[in-house]
């Protein structure tokens, strides 16, 4: 039977504000990655957001600066916002994970996918920060923030650019993360369109 998973719920402060979490989240210890990664890497924007972009978890651009979506990925996020009409300014950005998991190839820090029992750890900062944002839509970039939200049977290959009911907001969706673009080595061009119109569907909404 496996054994109950230690999550960073016990380092959750008082107060709830997303500037008390960010500084709470600093000294969080509750899953391994606090070991290797730099720093914890919190969600950043207004918390009269209404737009809440749920990424996987920082990349090394991110683990050294400390701030989320900063890097390649996060420049092909802010391409596609403008493209699809979304105003950055209403967005809050943030990760399923905190910390930036890797392993070393020479000299290089390569991103290396949380598992489960890491995602679950993190989990109470991201429904945190949501509950502390309260966004109007929440849009999960990739499998591993869909799966933490919408659950293990989520397929964003199937259900992308969809609505799906959650408890978490009105409208919660999940699209390709950017940086899956940037590995493809298809058209990435037509990549970008595709998530261009899926973000798209989220201006609609805010129209």
């Amino acid at each position: 039977m496996r054994s109950p998973v230690e999550t960073a719920e016990k380092f959750l402060p008082e107060e709830r504000a997303v500037e008390a979490l960010r500084r709470a989240a600093a000294g969080c210890t509750a899953c391994p990655l606090h070991e290797t990664g730099t720093q914890t890497v919190f969600g950043e924007g207004p918390e009269t957001a209404v737009v809440m972009m749920v990424g996987e978890q920082p990349g090394d651009s991110e683990d050294l600066s400390g701030r989320p979506f900063v890097g390649p990925a996060g420049r092909l996020l802010d391409q596609a916002l403008v493209q699809a009409g979304i105003d950055r300014s209403r967005v809050y950005v943030t990760n399923a994970v905190k910390h930036f998991k890797w392993e070393a190839r020479g000299k290089r820090r390569l991103h290396s996918k949380p598992n489960a029992r890491e995602i679950e750890a993190c989990l109470p900062w991201l429904k945190a920060e949501i509950e502390a944002v309260s966004p109007k839509v929440i849009v999960c970039l990739g499998a591993t923030a869909a799966q933490a939200l919408l659950g293990k049977d989520f397929r964003v290959t199937r259900q992308r650019g969809s609505f799906v009911q959650s408890a978490y907001a009105p409208y919660v969706t999940a699209t390709v993360h950017p940086s899956s673009i940037l590995r493809s080595r298809g058209d990435r061009e037509a990549e970008i369109a595709r998530l261009v119109e899926d973000l798209r569907k989220v201006a609609d909404l805010l129209d």
